[in-house]
């Protein structure tokens, strides 16, 4: 009996470390999938909720991050999926109910020449709210969290070719809604093919 309270207490001592140290970047996350801060709290504690059932045998496997992730955004994709129609009611802007350090949880203080990437960023998340859902998490998740295709597509449980679909179709309507962050995007050639310098 006291072998296996040791060892519940030691996945509960790793779980409040994961959260301490992950939770913001969750967070993060799961605004960037929600639009809302409410809605992102939310989503947060339910995945953790979730993995906290079965953190024993999450940390046993490897890395849990990956893991939380997932839950993350099955959770969100089952919420959109359920709703006939979901209405973002916090927008992307740092208005009230926003991010409290800014649309994409940058700290408070800021630099000169902050005003005008903050400017950029408000333009980026109000473009960003305006995508649908399933093309916001492959954004998110593609741009944000820097997952490659596959891993994105495993992730939501989509095939490859629809992530690449989701991706060039979001990536079309950020550019027709927000045709200033055009300075920001790599160089494209004739056909299309990117340029790296």
């Amino acid at each position: 009996m006291l072998g296996r309270r040791s060892a519940a207490d030691g996945a509960e001592e790793s779980f409040r470390a994961f959260v301490v140290a992950r939770r913001p970047a969750l967070l993060r996350t799961a605004w960037l999938l929600t639009g809302s801060r409410d809605d992102a709290e939310d989503l947060v504690q339910t995945a953790l909720v979730r993995a906290a059932r079965h953190w024993a045998r999450v940390v046993a496997a490897g890395d849990p991050e990956p893991y939380v992730r997932r839950v993350l955004v099955t959770v969100h994709v089952s919420a959109w999926r359920t709703a006939s129609r979901r209405v973002v009611t916090t927008p992307l802007d740092g208005s009230p109910g926003g991010s409290p350090d800014g649309p994409l949880g940058e700290p408070a203080d800021r630099r000169p020449g902050d005003s005008e990437r903050a400017d950029d960023r408000l333009v980026l998340a109000a473009a960003l709210a305006r995508l649908t859902p399933r093309q916001r998490t492959v954004h998110v998740l593609r741009f944000y969290e820097d997952l490659t295709e596959t891993q994105t597509a495993a992730t939501l449980g989509i095939g490859v070719g629809t992530v690449k679909s989701q991706t060039r179709h979001a990536l079309a309507r950020l550019r027709d809604l927000a045709p200033e962050l055009a300075a920001f995007a790599p160089a494209r050639t004739p056909d299309h093919e990117e340029v790296t310098s």
